[in-house]
């Protein structure tokens, strides 16, 4: 098989594993609309953890840092994706917020909080005290471990999985949706740098989009 066939059947499966991601990206997004229904029908978020969407907005939050221009130049569409997903991590927190009995309601507010606080140093930091190149590699990293710990949150209720023995209050559908967007980003994954793998994760998102998306990283 000559390199010409290996390299198109290599793009066409990119392409694929790419759109496939897109597609997964938005399931993600809209994949705890179900448990909120419930939450609202309800009126108590009951057993249901809401760490799961604090660790989804910081990510958004990191990531979309990551694609502005000042950060990383010519991946726009990463900022756009994580805005959108942003808005759907902060709608769910504020409805859990709303439901929540009051001690809950108030720990939940510290974490969002913090969220922003994070964020808002993330931001002073890499913009103040970092030159370009090394300013990439911090954001880089950061979205790189917002990400694992993103993957890790549903776990935080497995405890009472495990206590009660039943899978009620871990949605299912968020955990599938997670599986898949990490299937989908191993992928695509080419495991040269952290900023590369978060590049390449995010490419899941906009290759549906724009398929001519070059999100790897030219390391200076």
């Amino acid at each position: 098989m000559s390199l010409t066939v290996i390299s198109s059947v290599y793009e066409v499966c990119s392409d694929a594993a790419g759109i496939a991601g897109n597609i997964f990206a938005f399931g993600l997004f809209l994949s705890p609309i179900s448990t909120f229904r419930r939450i609202i029908r309800n009126g108590s978020t009951e057993q249901f953890s809401g760490m799961p969407y604090i660790y989804a907005l910081l990510n958004c939050l990191i990531c979309l840092w990551y694609g502005f221009p000042i950060i990383s130049p010519g991946i726009i569409l990463v900022t756009t994706v994580n805005s959108i997903g942003a808005v759907f991590q902060l709608i769910y927190i504020i409805i859990f917020i709303a439901y929540a009995e009051k001690p809950m309601k108030l720990k939940m507010l510290g974490f969002l909080v913090s969220v922003f606080a994070v964020f808002a140093s993330i931001v002073f930091v890499s913009l103040q005290f970092l030159n370009s190149s090394s300013r990439q590699l911090f954001v880089g990293y950061l979205s790189v471990a917002s990400l694992i710990s993103m993957f890790a949150s549903p776990l935080l209720i497995i405890n009472l999985v495990i206590k009660m023995r039943s899978v009620e209050y871990m949605p299912f559908s968020l955990s599938l949706a997670t599986f898949l967007m990490s299937s989908q980003w191993d992928w695509n994954s080419t495991g040269d740098s952290p900023i590369g793998l978060v590049c390449l994760f995010q490419k899941s998102f906009t290759r549906g989009i724009e398929a001519s998306i070059d999100c790897s990283l030219k390391e200076s």
